[in-house]
């Protein structure tokens, strides 16, 4: 099967909207009260919220789709983790998401690789992600791509704060 990735545009907020929600939904939804759950959709995954996304041009995402439907995203930007040693031309892979059932055949390597293709569009730089702590098939990932755990913080996810990994990759 043929899958299509893009820049995503102004017009794909909906879609990408629908598929965050979801995508964390099948991710991470059993790990939060109901209410902690649909603040964090509501506050990060609202077509308000792809839409002021996608209108600053500091930030990028990119859309797989196959068949006309959308089936994965990555969003990359500057780094805005909690680490003292974030410097302001750091760049941070902030998403990369895959509905389940299309997982493991490639489409997240190359989603992620359109990510970092356009962090390092200006020559290389320092690159970081944060990981959920018991996420270790996206730890392993990640350290097969030269990044090494160097902090932890809070994610906050309504009034629930999760465990988070800070991985970095030198430039």
């Amino acid at each position: 099967m043929t899958t299509a990735i893009r820049r995503a545009v102004p017009a794909d907020a909906p879609a990408l909207a629908e598929l965050g929600a979801q995508t964390f939904i099948e991710t991470f939804g059993h790990l939060y009260a109901l209410e902690d759950l649909q603040t964090f959709l509501d506050e990060s995954h609202s077509e308000d919220a792809y839409a002021r996304t996608l209108a600053n041009p500091a930030y990028a995402l990119w859309i797989a789709e196959r068949h006309g439907v959308a089936i994965g995203y990555a969003q990359a930007g500057p780094c805005g983790l909690p680490h003292p040693d974030v410097q302001p031309g750091d760049g941070e892979l902030k998403r990369l998401y895959l509905r389940a059932s299309e997982q493991n055949g490639g489409v997240g390597g190359q989603l992620f690789a359109e990510a970092l293709r356009w962090l390092e569009r200006d020559g290389p730089r320092t690159l970081w992600i944060s990981v959920w702590s018991e996420n270790f098939g996206a730890q392993r990932f990640y350290a097969r791509h030269g990044f090494e755990f160097v902090a932890e913080y809070e994610f906050p996810v309504g009034n629930q704060r999760d465990r988070e990994f800070m991985y970095r990759r030198p430039a």
